[in-house]
């Protein structure tokens, strides 16, 4: 069994980040100041407008002055910039511009489905289509031969078409908060792909199989679905480093779960596990693990250990206030935008605990409640 866990309000947690951010960006308001009046500040404007006046080849007569340096930016105008800026700047405008060729954004419910002109575009390398009304993704997908990310979270989308698998470059995919229900076997032909996003679609209850191919996936996030289980294929993932499961149904985890030897992190809270396995003991490079802990009732003493060095969070869920609502679709969207809110604040909270290298390793409880 474990430890006596050690309880803290979410308000209170949320109370001391906001005071870190505010401490933090005050001392750093005060050494801008400290560093704007200081003479060091001076000395280093002076020696790097020396600096530029030598590339330049600009007599010291022009600059210097009674021994005191003349930072008058004319000189350097009437000279012309220097060469290697010029090229440095047109270099990244440059950069930016061709970049700018192969992106398409589109974003706004006045769209309902993609745009025409978008078939004429396959060199494309980034698709990013965000909070718009789009139902079905066009099986015209298949000639985007070049695309590296296809990013299309908050929209309506239903379906991922069977033409997807044709993307063989693709490496990052997020279909995050749709409508969709299941995933078609052909993503597993996707065999570059880094980073799989099914999140927030509430209602996906497994994957098939096929997925197993895709064994350059370092990241999976199926939270807030209907998964039972972890999916097989999931534990085929053999460079899988973050899986996030929370907000689904498991009721268990699989006692081969140790065969995901690259996991770093694993987020299993809003679930319904009442054990952990100990095979987590033995994935070597897992250093966060985070559960919800009001329905455990066993948990291997060696997850609790400080020599471990695995940092283990168990949330207490506090029960969150339902909407009473007769419209369907407004509840699901509640749920919808209460998970996106979950999501930003694991994000947050994890972040903070990787910062953290003295946060303990012993079980923590945190009381994480919510009211619409």
């Amino acid at each position: 069994m474990g430890h006596q866990v050690i309880i803290f309000d979410f308000s209170l947690i949320r109370g001391l980040w906001e005071g870190r951010v505010k401490k933090f960006k005050e001392r750093q308001r005060k050494e801008r100041e400290r560093l704007e009046k200081s003479s060091l500040e001076r000395i280093k404007q002076e020696w790097n407008f020396i600096l530029e006046c030598r590339k330049k080849g600009i007599p010291q007569s022009k600059y210097l002055k009674n021994g005191f340096v003349n930072t008058d930016e004319k000189i350097l105008d009437k000279y012309g910039k220097t060469p290697q800026l010029h090229k440095k700047s047109a270099l990244a405008a440059e950069i930016e511009r061709e970049r700018s060729k192969f992106v398409f954004q589109l974003s706004g419910e006045q769209w309902t489905e993609f745009p025409d002109s978008l078939k004429e575009q396959t060199y494309l390398k980034e698709l990013h289509v965000s909070n718009t009304l789009i139902q079905t993704i066009p099986a015209y997908i298949a000639l985007f031969q070049d695309l590296r990310i296809l990013e299309l979270p908050k929209n309506q989308i239903t379906h991922l078409p069977v033409e997807i698998g044709c993307l063989k470059n693709l490496k990052v995919l997020n279909v995050s908060f749709n409508n969709l229900k299941s995933v078609p076997p052909e993503l597993g032909d996707c065999e570059n792909l880094e980073k799989l996003d099914l999140s927030g679609n509430l209602e996906i209850t497994e994957l098939p199989f096929e997925l197993s191919n895709l064994k350059q996936v370092t990241v999976v996030d199926v939270s807030a679905n209907k998964f039972p289980s972890i999916p097989i294929c999931v534990l085929r993932m053999s460079n899988l480093q973050w899986l996030d499961m929370s907000s689904n149904n498991l009721k268990d985890l699989p006692q081969d779960i140790d065969r995901l030897d690259q996991l770093e992190t694993l987020l299993l809270q809003k679930n319904k596990l009442t054990y952990l396995p100990r095979a987590l003991v033995n994935m070597p490079k897992l250093n966060l693990l985070v559960v919800s802990g009001d329905d455990l009732v066993e948990i291997p003493t060696a997850i609790c250990e400080s020599t471990t060095g695995l940092k283990f969070v168990s949330l207490k869920d506090s029960p969150v206030e339902t909407i009473v609502c007769e419209d369907t679709e407004e509840i699901i969207e509640s749920e919808r935008e209460r998970e996106q809110f979950e999501k930003e604040f694991m994000k947050a909270y994890i972040e903070d605990l990787k910062e953290r290298d003295s946060a303990p390793s012993y079980t923590t409880k945190v009381l994480f409640s919510l009211q619409l």
